[in-house]
């Protein structure tokens, strides 16, 4: 009997042993290596930003706000940019009053608007008389609306296409001139998950962001010979007042806050993963949980599929909305 249990744990051994080394250890090997040549990379890139001139724009709240706190932990030259210079001040003051291990600099604040896009390249112009240049330039602004196509004034689809878009378009077209003299300098693009695969009733902002994703993929290319990286971050629902302010199909303050956002991660969380991509200089990164990258390959794998359940997610939301008001 002794015999006979040695015999069966030697024979499990040997199939564990083959099954690690024949599947689990050709995977395990090269991925363990990349993740240390990563975590080296970051490492070495962490110890260079210090004093690197970062502009995130958005930064009056939300994941710019995070993202401020970040990099400026992180001793870099931040100059904040939003529509509402009086948050902005709010903001300035948290940093200055936070406690830190590092060299740190004042926090410089540019109010823009997005929308506005002929004062884009002065206020570019502006931040470059205070500091030279610029390291870093973050896409973070933008706008998000909840109605169905039908329903959303040419306006509005308008409106969210020059903020998150051209906007964006217009900022770091103004940076490029001066980052590609210097042969370096990163453009980070806030994007989404909806500039991947969309949904129903984000017909403006996903195609917003689709076009966002297009621009980054093009200029990666282009400047590449320049020493200019992209990088594109397409995150999903973050705790933000992103809905409370997103744009109804009229224009009007939607003002509410969605249930997947309440539930969405955290500013900080998101910030944090964004400037690991930097120290890691990737170019496309998706932060969400499973279903969202789910539905992303569900849509380039199995189309039919996908435009199968968003139809029924449509009809399905336009059923609570009627109900709702009635």
């Amino acid at each position: 009997m002794a015999d006979r249990m040695e015999s069966n744990c030697r024979t499990d051994y040997s199939v564990f042993w083959w099954v690690f080394s024949t599947i689990c250890l050709p995977f395990t090997l090269p991925y363990l290596v990349f993740k240390i040549i990563d975590i080296a990379k970051e490492r070495r890139y962490r110890e260079c930003l210090p004093g690197k001139v970062v502009v995130i724009t958005g930064a009056s709240s939300g994941l710019g706000e995070a993202l401020a706190h970040i990099f400026f932990l992180a001793g870099c030259k931040v100059v904040l940019c939003a529509r509402r210079k009086h948050e902005l001040e709010r903001v300035r003051k948290d940093l200055l009053a936070l406690y830190t291990t590092v060299e740190t600099h004042s926090p410089v604040i540019v109010p823009l608007d997005l929308s506005d896009i002929n004062s884009l390249p002065l206020k570019i112009k502006e931040i470059l008389e205070i500091h030279g240049h610029i390291d870093i330039m973050i896409n973070n602004g933008g706008v998000s609306v909840r109605s169905d196509c039908v329903s959303t004034a040419m306006d509005v689809d308008i409106k969210v296409m020059l903020v998150n878009y051209f906007g964006t378009v217009a900022l770091t077209k103004a940076c490029l001139p001066s980052m590609i003299e210097r042969k370096q300098g990163r453009i980070v693009c806030i994007s989404s998950v909806q500039g991947k695969f969309s949904i129903p009733h984000r017909s403006a902002y996903g195609a917003s962001k689709h076009a966002l994703q297009g621009f980054c993929d093009s200029l990666r290319a282009e400047i590449s010979e320049h020493n200019v990286k992209v990088t594109l971050v397409s995150p999903s629902y973050i705790r933000t007042a992103l809905s409370l302010n997103a744009l109804t199909g009229t224009g009007e303050q939607y003002g509410r806050m969605d249930s997947t956002t309440a539930s969405g991660a955290l500013p900080k969380t998101v910030a944090k993963r964004v400037l690991t991509a930097v120290l890691r200089n990737e170019q496309d990164v998706t932060i969400a949980s499973l279903a969202p990258k789910m539905a992303y390959w569900v849509r380039h794998l199995c189309p039919s599929l996908y435009f199968w359940f968003m139809a029924r997610r449509a009809k399905k939301l336009n059923a609570s909305l009627v109900a709702e008001n009635k």
